[in-house]
């Protein structure tokens, strides 16, 4: 790998997200794949009858054993790199899909799921701080946020292909996108940013050049130097339990998990899963039972990577503060609107009713989900972790999706049938505020930041003329909230 070459650094990011994109795609195909799976499945004469037991377990079952996954992909980022824990990420989800195909039974088809649910379990860690560390800070929004745009595609793509061929021909199309992922994978560098942790700085300047040019080596020198500055202190990785309990105290450990357990726990609750995978049933209780809902189905997620599409525009030139809490109170907004127009519609209570009505509040609810409540998390994500402890701060907060996702898609049968699509809604509503109100108070803002300067406001660090000094922030200098 050289700095000489006709390829422009914006292209070799380009390049580098898409081997990651690759791998999202292909788990927004496994995301949505029971919304054309089931009613196959339940459908009179199907080959594989199944219960609405059953079909709860199928579109549950990728999110248990992504808490695995979750603690699987830290020690294998940490000491083997970024670069062998993306490849750990294929095996998994290939041998899944292929599970799947040739399926004859329920238990096989819970087997396909569980790994694809490892594969992403392995990824959502991995995702971000890959992109976030190969990208530029004057890009960087835009490239994090093909991350949900890539699994809204993944989702689209699914349900496209799902709609007009067999359950068996759409798994052997869908494995195409994780293959291709993994042959971009072998092409693509480490990432500077391990290099540099582990103190391999020549190859950290080499790669980061080849990454970003020479046109950012202000980013480039701060990083080596703080990991030399780490070393020269003697910060080494303890593992006592009086020196974790001091780590958990330090504010740049313990404040980014928190708002990364909230920030992707509120995905889960604005729809972010239950739209990808009980999207045919949600769309049936809210435009009516006569509704073409496959038709909707496959219009809504183009709506949604038109969204998502936007969202990369958008989110790289807003403050990411503002999107958080304008998109996260709109879609708050959004559940009840829809709560109360189905609560009224099933009541008689509406004296004027018409399809466009609840178009618009569908449309707008996918609208709040693509535009800023999936991508948003992924971006701040690749932004607010520390370099030391950026693979087990990651992991430890995507557990909230694991164990969130799981819930909501297990539970989400239930709640219909016991409290209506509008009292689930309601319920959704509250909990997306709680969440707001949480990441009021810890969300810093990171755009057009670099990642050493995000890590030093954690931390309580200051530039004083030049100088770095570690002091106390005054209530002037407290994260940003605007």
């Amino acid at each position: 790998m050289t700095r000489t070459g006709t390829v422009s650094p914006f292209y070799r990011q380009c390049f580098v997200t898409a081997a990651v994109c690759g791998h999202i795609i292909g788990h927004g195909c496994a995301l949505g794949y029971p919304a054309v799976l089931l009613p196959k499945l339940e459908a009179p004469g199907s080959s594989l009858p199944i219960t609405k037991e059953m079909s709860s377990w199928i579109a549950s079952a990728m999110a248990i054993p992504m808490l695995l996954g979750n603690f699987m992909s830290p020690p294998i980022m940490d000491r083997l790199g970024r670069k062998t824990a993306h490849y750990t990420v294929a095996v998994p989800v290939l041998v899944g899909w292929i599970v799947i195909i040739m399926a004859t039974s329920f238990e096989a088809l819970v087997i396909g799921r569980i790994l694809h649910g490892l594969s992403f379990g392995l990824n959502l860690p991995l995702r971000s701080v890959l992109i976030g560390e190969y990208t530029s800070p004057k890009n960087r929004g835009a490239f994090l946020t093909m991350v949900s745009l890539a699994q809204s595609f993944g989702i689209f793509f699914v349900h496209l292909i799902g709609s007009l061929i067999s359950w068996q021909k759409t798994a052997l199309i869908c494995i195409l996108f994780s293959f291709a992922s993994l042959i971009m994978t072998i092409y693509s560098p480490e990432s500077p940013s391990y290099l540099a942790a582990r103190g391999k700085y020549d190859d950290c300047r080499e790669v980061f050049r080849w990454l970003r040019g020479d046109e950012e080596d202000d980013e480039l020198d701060s990083m080596i130097q703080a990991r030399q500055d780490i070393k020269a202190n003697g910060v080494t990785r303890r593992k006592g339990a009086k020196e974790m309990l001091v780590t958990i105290k330090k504010k740049e450990f313990y404040k980014p998990i928190l708002l990364m357990v909230h920030a992707y726990a509120m995905v889960e609750f604005a729809g972010g899963t239950t739209m990808a995978s009980y999207s045919t049933v949600i769309i049936g209780l809210i435009l009516g039972p006569n509704a073409n809902v496959n038709f909707w189905m496959i219009a809504l997620d183009g709506q949604r990577i038109i969204s998502n599409t936007a969202a990369v525009y958008v989110i790289n030139r807003s403050k990411r503060r503002v999107m958080m809490f304008s998109i996260g109170t709109l879609s708050a907004v959004t559940h009840l609107v829809i709560a109360g127009y189905v609560y009224g519609k099933a009541g008689g209570m509406l004296s004027y009713d018409a399809l466009w009505i609840p178009v618009l509040l569908i449309n707008l609810h996918i609208f709040t989900v693509a535009t800023g409540m999936v991508p948003l998390p992924s971006v701040i994500a690749g932004e607010v972790f520390p370099l030391e402890y950026r693979s087990i701060g990651g992991s430890i907060s995507i557990i909230s999706v694991a164990t969130v996702s799981f819930l909501v898609l297990k539970t989400f049968p239930a709640l219909i049938d016991s409290l209506g699509l509008s009292g689930t809604y309601v319920l959704y509503s509250g909990m997306i505020a709680y969440f707001l109100i949480v990441m009021w108070f810890l969300l810093p803002e990171t755009k057009g930041r670099t990642l050493q300067e995000i890590e030093d406001e954690y931390k309580g660090v200051r530039k004083d003329n030049d100088r770095e000094v570690m002091k106390p922030l005054s209530d002037d200098d407290k994260l940003s909230k605007e």
